[in-house]
């Protein structure tokens, strides 16, 4: 196993966010979180301090890692601040909701007569995006799921949010992307180079984003 010449402390952010609708309901995703904790083990097996920022998931938290459980959008960025300037890498997996529901209901949503309920919805920010003014040094690694024109759309996002690698799925091909499974992926890095790796498990996947962040080191 590759090990790292300096121990570095990694930030990790796994699962989706959950998006409260009323007290009974909420928006969300598919994300199951396993690419984010398979990429906490992995880093903490190779000597890393690792910090992992989780929306709820079924999943085992990893051993020896700090493990932060976040609900929302909002809670999921203030997790991610704080740590943030503790931290020499951020590898942003978490699935985090665009939208919520604005305003949240304090009371369940009763029936109506009417066959349509409209909901409002309000952006949720953009956490990526909002650490590129603070970056300094740090590796920040970012990914895109799209389903038309993933590499093109990718690299736009790494420019834009001044990432230096990208993760690129696209949903609605032969693998699906949330879950367990082999893996169609691209990899993107700020210079321009793409990488795509294909029916690879995400424990493979994984330990390919950490070489590539650790050899930016």
């Amino acid at each position: 196993m590759h090990r790292p010449s300096k121990r570095k402390t990694i930030l990790v952010t796994a699962g989706p966010t959950v998006e409260p609708i009323d007290p009974i309901r909420y928006l969300s995703n598919y994300s199951t979180g396993e690419m984010g904790y398979e990429l906490a083990k992995a880093a903490k097996r190779r000597g890393h301090k690792v910090i992992l920022i989780s929306g709820p998931a079924s999943l085992k938290a990893p051993r020896n890692v700090r493990f932060i459980p976040v609900k929302t959008a909002i809670d999921m960025k203030r997790a991610v601040f704080k740590f943030f300037k503790s931290a020499d890498c951020l590898v942003m997996a978490a699935a985090v909701s665009d939208f919520r529901p604005a305003p949240f209901r304090r009371s369940k949503i009763k029936k109506f007569s009417k066959k349509a309920l409209y909901l409002k919805l309000k952006k949720n920010p953009d956490i990526l995006a909002g650490l590129a003014g603070g970056k300094g040094r740090r590796i920040l690694v970012g990914y895109s799921l799209e389903t038309d024109n993933p590499i093109e759309n990718a690299k736009k996002k790494l420019r834009a949010k001044k990432l230096d690698i990208i993760v690129v799925n696209k949903a609605g091909g032969k693998y699906h992307p949330f879950g367990p499974g082999a893996k169609d992926i691209a990899i993107i890095e700020k210079n321009g180079s793409v990488k795509r790796i294909k029916s690879a498990s995400k424990a493979k996947i994984v330990h390919i984003i950490l070489d590539k962040a650790e050899a930016l080191w």
